[in-house]
């Protein structure tokens, strides 16, 4: 069946629009405010989030938009799935500060970061290659700011596990522009620095050694392989539509050095989905993280594999991040006291992001999902090349 067209949405400069919604009204803030602190005085909220909307880093035409965070927002509090919603349960983490140029430095080359900050005060707004990854005078301040959301939600895992009997609440980083792309030395694919390779890194300063980073964006996290290519303390999967961009990501590369074999690339077929996903993650990344048994587990939620994004082809619906969401939670319960921190990737078609992150959050809660029945037009997925790539991705790690 042919897949639904869709089209994208334009999004200007420094949308007025994005900074209403983002800034709704004071006596929202004030609700959210409140109801933070309500959270605050709760031993135990079920789920953390922090918020890095960069609404400064915005180019026009440009997919990865200052609507982008705006949008979950939008569709938190719609869902009724915002502190003021559920207070108690849900906790916004407000006093996030940026982070130090060493936490990027511990996964970028230093003459990068030096070079990035320059760039951005003197050069911006300019584009850093083809994708295009631009940046604007606000973009190093706001992956700074990204970076320091992702650590504090570490931290705020770590520090809650230590005082309840109970597993470690679920965070959320809604936070861009995003970072699997960003290589050691340089801008790639929308990404200016690896937030989710900075967030491991952190938990493994904070004593927890050995990290999983999953990835589950429709584009291979080339930048995020390849900090930890020779890395045997991150264990990284990803899954990610087969020959999409950037192009990498193939079932043999595995790493090399001391981490040989702690790569695994899942490269889905073009209209995989709902069922592909669940497949490789119950047939692949769950043994794998039995066999290499994580202290922390880092999830770089991407949401352009949905099927309403116009730029790849794979078809998750918005129950499909419900359930990667459930089991993966239900993952780190069993692996590591359910230390999980999830970042915001990708996502450009503004609906399905939104919903994509708001049945996230259903399923960190514990509520059912809200995608229900049939989706007119929505292609079949193709079993059999799915099933060979995950034949062979198995015979190559032996899980």
């Amino acid at each position: 069946m042919a897949r639904p067209r869709v089209h994208l949405t334009r999004v200007a400069p420094a949308s007025p629009r994005a900074s209403r919604r983002a800034e709704r009204h004071p006596s929202r803030a004030r609700r959210i405010a409140s109801a933070s602190a309500s959270a605050s005085a709760s031993s135990s909220p079920s789920l953390l989030f922090a918020t890095s909307a960069a609404l400064e880093h915005v180019q026009l035409g440009h997919p990865e938009s200052n609507a982008r965070v705006p949008a979950i927002l939008d569709a938190l509090e719609a869902g009724a799935l915002t502190p003021a919603a559920r207070p108690g349960e849900v906790l916004e983490i407000t006093d996030v500060v940026p982070a130090t140029k060493k936490a990027l430095e511990r996964v970028h080359a230093k003459n990068y970061c030096n070079g990035l900050e320059l760039l951005c005060a003197t050069r911006a707004p300019t584009n850093l290659d083809t994708a295009p990854t631009y940046c604007t005078p606000s973009s190093f301040q706001d992956v700074m700011l990204g970076v320091g959301a992702a650590t504090r939600l570490v931290d705020e895992v770590i520090d809650r596990a230590k005082e309840t009997k109970e597993k470690a609440p679920s965070a959320f980083g809604l936070i861009r522009p995003p970072g699997h792309h960003a290589v050691p030395r340089g801008a790639m694919g929308f990404c200016l620095v690896g937030t989710a390779a900075a967030a491991a890194r952190h938990a493994q300063l904070r004593g927890h050694k050995k990290v999983l980073i999953f990835d589950y964006d429709v584009h291979h996290g080339n930048g995020t392989n390849d900090i930890f290519r020779d890395d045997d303390s991150v264990l990284f999967i990803s899954t990610h539509e087969d020959g999409s961009y950037p192009g990498t990501g193939k079932i043999t590369d595995m790493g090399e050095g001391d981490g040989l074999g702690a790569t695994i690339n899942i490269p889905l077929p073009p209209g995989s989905g709902d069922k592909a996903v669940l497949s490789a993650l119950e047939e692949i990344v769950v043994p794998a993280a039995a066999r290499f048994q994580p202290d922390f587990i880092i999830v770089s939620a991407g949401y352009d594999a949905h099927w309403r994004d116009p730029l790849a082809g794979l078809t998750f619906r918005t129950g499909t991040y419900h359930r990667l969401c459930t089991k993966l939670k239900e993952l780190a319960n069993e692996m590591c006291g359910g230390k999980i921190v999830f970042l915001l990737e990708g996502g450009y078609d503004l609906v399905g992001l939104s919903e994509g992150v708001a049945d996230s959050f259903r399923a960190l809660l514990g509520d059912a999902s809200t995608d229900v029945g049939e989706i007119p037009g929505l292609r079949d997925e193709p079993d059999d090349k799915v099933r060979n790539v995950l034949t062979e991705v198995k015979a190559m790690h032996q899980v």
